[in-house]
């Protein structure tokens, strides 16, 4: 008697072989539950690893953004420091091989970082405009979400205007 002769009730049948005939419905919906199981059973397990992963994940962003903000703390110190520094040098340029006076040698150190610090200011603030989420406000308005001020029409005209 080969294997694809047996009874389907006999234990020494293999499941994986295909089976010859119609199956009886009891063994169809067993087989049915169990693939359900077991696919529920995958299932809860990759989100149980998505969330460990979403979990360490997290974790190392956290860290890595602790890192960085002292990173940028340090940037900041040794970049207002030589910024000083270059500033004294200028300083000390305008005034000992150009004869200009100490006041005047100041003052065009002051008015350079003045300058760039108007520059700074501008591009802050024109980088800014993109958190306002202007285009998704204007799509929820369109859906008929959110209010309708005059302050977001005053920003898309300004918008406009910048384009141009």
């Amino acid at each position: 008697m080969s294997a694809s002769d047996a009874p389907h009730g006999d234990a020494g049948s293999d499941r994986s072989e295909p089976r010859q005939g119609p199956l009886p419905l009891e063994d169809a919906v067993r087989e049915i539950g169990d693939a359900g199981r077991e696919g529920l059973s995958a299932a809860l397990d990759t989100g149980r690893a998505l969330r460990g992963l979403l979990i360490a994940d997290l974790a190392l962003a956290r860290s890595a953004l602790g890192r960085a903000l002292m990173w940028v703390a340090v940037a900041i110190v040794f970049g207002a420091s030589s910024w000083l520094l270059l500033m004294a040098a200028l300083i000390a340029l305008l005034q000992g091989v150009l004869g200009w006076s100490w006041l005047a040698s100041m003052s065009a150190a002051a008015g350079l970082s003045l300058v760039v610090t108007v520059v700074g200011v501008w591009q802050a603030l024109r980088y800014f405009e993109y958190t306002r989420l202007a285009a998704t406000r204007r799509q929820l308005r369109r859906m008929g979400l959110g209010h309708d001020d005059d302050d977001d029409r005053e920003i898309e005209a300004h918008q406009h205007q910048e384009a141009r």
